[in-house]
């Protein structure tokens, strides 16, 4: 079963038999995008983390309207994007990020620690350079590239136009490109998904 007909399965379930089993596993499927994606724009781990959980407290809360939503995923990422931007305008004058919440854990398997501190810096330069982008290029780079969106959901979500998603992930794409040289970028960065749409 495909991710999106699992999502309609679960949002079935939960709407009409208030399945909690189907809420968790709801849960356990699409919270780790959307704490990264609110924690691409509050900046802080925790508070990303209270946001989701607010994100799915609302989704409880109207489970009875659930089948009326055509595009669950596409809704908790305009929700999670909505608590989020409200975070912000209630908590943040300079926003600033923290070094520990930066994880170079996530790096591929090598050989020896020297290898594994090259790709470390790696990860890190390449996460500098990201977070250097224009926030709504790097929003865009983030849904698509570690999210894994479709252009027409990125557009939903961040209420643009497809074209305007493709255009921000393009100059994203560039900017990285420019920055770090490509034998240094790690597979599937640079490689556009011109055909997601």
């Amino acid at each position: 079963m495909n991710e999106l007909a699992h999502i309609r399965e679960l949002q079935r379930r939960i709407a009409l038999y208030e399945d909690m089993r189907a809420y968790e596993d709801m849960y356990k499927l699409l919270s780790p995008g959307l704490r990264r994606f609110s924690s691409a724009l509050v900046k802080s781990k925790e508070s990303s983390e209270e946001i989701v959980s607010d994100v799915f407290i609302k989704l409880w809360e109207v489970r009875g309207r659930l089948e009326e939503i055509e595009n669950l995923k596409v809704y908790l990422y305009t929700i999670t994007k909505n608590f989020s931007l409200n975070y912000i305008s209630k908590n943040f004058k300079n926003p600033v990020i923290s070094l520990d919440e930066i994880d170079v854990g996530a790096v591929v398997f090598l050989n020896g620690p020297d290898e594994m501190c090259i790709s470390a810096d790696m990860v890190r330069q390449l996460k500098a350079i990201i977070q250097s982008l224009p926030p709504q290029c790097r929003l865009v780079f983030q849904l698509v590239k570690e999210e894994d969106m479709r252009y027409k959901e990125v557009a939903a979500v961040l209420n643009l136009s497809v074209f305007t998603v493709r255009n921000q992930l393009a100059i994203a794409i560039r900017k990285i490109g420019e920055a770090m040289p490509s034998y240094l970028l790690p597979q599937g960065i640079i490689n556009d998904k011109f055909s997601r749409s």
